[in-house]
């Protein structure tokens, strides 16, 4: 599975403006600039954040975009969930009914297996964690996950 460029972007952004919580609002497009993603695709990827209530924004001078919560409050996976959808690799896990094979299927067993551990693992990163990381990493400490 891969994700999308909307999350790996959407996570992106978040960690920039997560890393810049308590500076005031962020411009969209210094995030873009910062994060090499093209302005306008930014915009439409930020726009499901906003309405999900992950991030506020603020028109006028001095506005832009901040948190709507604490960096520490807010875990990847939220971000794919909104981003992407369901972590599940296939659609019969979600939804068995779609297919006949649904309640003996030892495969479909392992697909929801897969796609908890994979819930897990995002629910248990939050931003403020990956701005801590991003900060030691820049000050040269090693992470071993």
């Amino acid at each position: 599975m891969k994700l999308s460029s909307k999350t790996t972007y959407g996570t992106r952004a978040l960690l920039n403006i997560a890393a810049r919580q308590g500076e005031g609002p962020v411009l969209l497009k210094d995030v873009a600039r910062q994060e090499a993603i093209p302005e306008q695709y930014l915009e439409q990827v930020v726009a499901p954040l906003r309405i999900a209530g992950l991030v506020k924004s603020q028109r006028g001078p001095g506005g832009g975009f901040t948190l709507a919560r604490p960096p520490s409050e807010v875990t990847l996976g939220d971000v794919v969930q909104i981003l992407e959808g369901s972590c599940y690799l296939v659609n019969c896990v979600d939804a068995p009914e779609t297919c006949v094979r649904s309640a003996g299927c030892v495969t479909r067993d392992l697909w929801q297996e897969m796609g908890l551990a994979m819930r897990k693992v995002l629910q248990s990163v939050t931003l403020q964690d990956l701005v801590d990381r991003q900060r030691d990493k820049h000050h040269g400490s090693m992470y071993h996950i």
